[in-house]
């Protein structure tokens, strides 16, 4: 019996870095929440794992045996095989946590089709600090390196958004090592709405610097009325957040016809 799930796109509506740690990780605070549109994964029973890879950002993925849709498969304990068609809509190195929405559908796919081991945060842990949200892809906040989940009170859902990318593929780890070292402060205390209107993303300034592109999405978008709009996670990709359907649709069609080269995503948030 196949399986279908969304690999649904991340976002951090605030992203606060508090220190660098010795491990070379760095202890943050970062709101996470989910778009109800992304990657789409579709698994088979089969007699071993197979992956085949689709869709507008499919060659950005060139050697199927090290993406982390086979590692997330390799996580989890199974009876049989699963051959897995990723449909890859998602940009990639964007600050949507692509990789991670992908192996976050993999652990739903497996919990559906066979239960999950009780030490599954554990397992996600191990293939990347956005996993276990992603594999919950509900609105949260995570602490620590972002593995440290935490429910929030979700004053946000189904408030449209609309995400930007200026096409440009941004590494996380050169824009963390680019980070300033300046403890900014936490997370506001409240519901996600407030801590959106509130909250900042530490990794701006540092991103903008690699990619001057994002300044003049973040313009584009700000430009549109939204009532918050930042960039995610380390980025390129920038986010909106509107009043009405008709005001994000609107934003959309005014950047797609004044920056058509660009890439963007219209949905609500889950």
């Amino acid at each position: 019996m196949a399986i279908t799930e969304i690999a649904y796109a991340k976002i951090n509506l605030a992203l606060h870095v508090r220190k660098r740690r010795e491990d070379g990780y760095h202890e943050l605070e970062t709101l996470f929440a989910f778009v109800d549109a992304g990657d789409v994964l579709r698994a088979s029973p089969a007699a071993c794992d197979s992956l085949t890879v689709v869709g507008e950002f499919s060659g950005f993925l060139s050697d199927p045996f090290d993406n982390i849709v086979i590692q997330a498969l390799g996580k989890l304990p199974r009876p049989d095989g699963l051959d897995i068609m990723l449909e890859k809509n998602l940009p990639v190195a964007a600050g949507l946590g692509g990789g991670s929405a992908d192996a976050g559908a993999i652990f739903r796919i497996v919990e559906q089709a066979h239960g999950l081991p009780d030490n599954w945060p554990a397992r996600a842990s191990r293939l990347g600090a956005d996993v276990p949200a992603c594999v919950e892809s509900r609105t949260c906040i995570g602490r620590g390196t972002g593995t440290e989940l935490e429910i929030v009170d979700d004053s946000l859902a189904d408030t449209p958004i609309l995400l930007v990318n200026p096409r440009i593929p941004l590494e996380t780890g050169p824009v963390f090592m680019a980070w300033d070292g300046k403890d900014r402060g936490p997370l506001p205390l409240g519901d996600a709405r407030h801590i959106a209107l509130e909250g900042r993303n530490d990794l701006e300034a540092p991103a903008i610097s690699a990619c001057p592109q994002i300044a003049d999405v973040l313009d584009a978008l700000r430009g549109t009325e939204p009532f918050v709009a930042r960039m995610s996670g380390s980025g390129a990709t920038c986010f909106a957040l509107y009043v009405s359907n008709s005001a994000r649709d609107e934003a959309a069609a005014k950047i797609a016809s004044d920056h058509p080269g660009w890439w963007q995503l219209k949905g609500n948030l889950r």
